[in-house]
C-alpha cells in the first residue's frame, strides 16, 4: 500500500515536471488557454452563483436561529454570515464543487484522449503532450478561479441579506451594518490564496488520473471518480494546513 502510494506520488511529480518543461509555441498556448477559460471558467459561473446564493441564505438563517438570545445584537447575524462565507464557504466549498464539475471533465477528457491513442499521436509528432494538454488548463483555473470565489462571496452575501430580510429575522440595516462591522481585508487575501492552491490541486490531480488511465471507457469513468475523490480529500487536507499557516 505504501509502495503503491509512493509510486503514484512519484509519477505525479514526474508528470508535473513534464508539464512545465519543453513548452510549445506561445501562440498555441494562448489559443488553448482562451478555450479553457471558457470551458472550465465561464461555464462554472452558473453553478457557483446558485450554490453560493442558497449557501449564504442558509448560513444567515442558521446563524439567526442560533443567536436568538436577546443579549446578542442582531447585527452579529450579518457579521457571522460574512466571516463564514469569506473564511470557509466561498473558497473551500466552491472548490469541492469545482472538483466535481471541472475535475471530472478534465480527467474524462484527457482519459478519453489516452484510450483513443490521441496522446500517443501527439508524442509521435514530437509534441510535449503533458504540457500541451495540461498547462493551459492549469493557467485557466489559476487565473479564473479567484474570480469565481469573488463572485461566490458577493452572491453569498446577497443571498444571506435577502433570506434574512424576507424571513424577518433581521432588518436590512442591521445586516448591512453587520457585514461592515470590524471588517478585516486580509480575509479576502486568505480566501484568494486558498483558491489558487485548490485550483492547482483540482487541475493537476484530475489531469494525472486522466493522463495515466489504462483500458477503455469503463476505466475512464473510474479515473474521473478517483480524480474527484482524491482532489476533494487534498482540498480538505490543504484547507487545514493553509488555515494553520495563514491565520495562526
Amino acid at each position: 500500500m505504501i509502495l503503491r502510494f509512493l509510486s503514484q506520488l512519484g509519477r505525479y511529480f514526474m508528470l508535473l515536471k513534464k508539464v512545465f518543461s519543453k513548452p510549445e509555441k506561445s501562440s498555441v498556448y494562448y489559443k488553448q488557454t482562451m478555450h479553457e477559460l471558457v470551458y472550465l471558467g465561464l461555464n462554472s459561473i452558473g453553478i457557483v452563483a446558485v450554490v453560493s446564493f442558497f449557501m449564504g441564505a442558509v448560513i444567515t438563517l442558521q446563524t439567526a436561529y442560533n443567536t436568538e438570545n436577546p443579549i446578542y445584537p442582531t447585527y452579529l447575524i450579518g457579521l457571522g454570515t460574512r466571516d463564514s462565507i469569506l473564511l470557509e464557504f466561498s473558497s473551500t466549498i466552491v472548490a469541492l464543487i469545482l472538483a466535481g464539475k471541472v475535475g471530472s471533465n478534465i480527467a474524462s477528457e484527457i482519459g478519453t484522449m489516452r484510450v483513443t491513442e490521441q496522446i500517443d499521436v501527439l508524442e509521435i509528432m514530437g509534441v510535449n503532450s503533458a504540457s500541451y494538454l495540461i498547462l493551459p488548463k492549469m493557467i485557466a483555473t489559476l487565473v479564473f478561479n479567484p474570480f469565481l470565489t469573488l463572485i461566490s462571496i458577493s452572491v453569498g452575501i446577497v443571498g444571506g441579506w435577502l433570506a434574512g430580510t424576507f424571513s424577518g429575522v433581521i432588518t436590512s440595516e442591521d445586516f448591512i451594518y453587520g457585514i461592515q462591522y470590524a471588517f478585516i481585508p486580509y480575509y479576502i487575501v486568505y480566501a484568494m490564496i486558498k483558491t489558487v492552491f485548490f485550483a492547482f490541486i483540482i487541475t493537476s490531480v484530475s489531469a494525472f488520473h486522466g493522463y495515466y488511465v489504462n483500458g477503455g471507457s469503463l476505466e475512464v469513468g473510474q479515473a474521473s471518480t478517483k480524480a474527484v475523490v482524491h482532489s476533494s480529500v487534498l482540498i480538505l487536507l490543504f484547507n487545514v494546513i493553509l488555515t494553520q499557516l495563514l491565520l495562526s
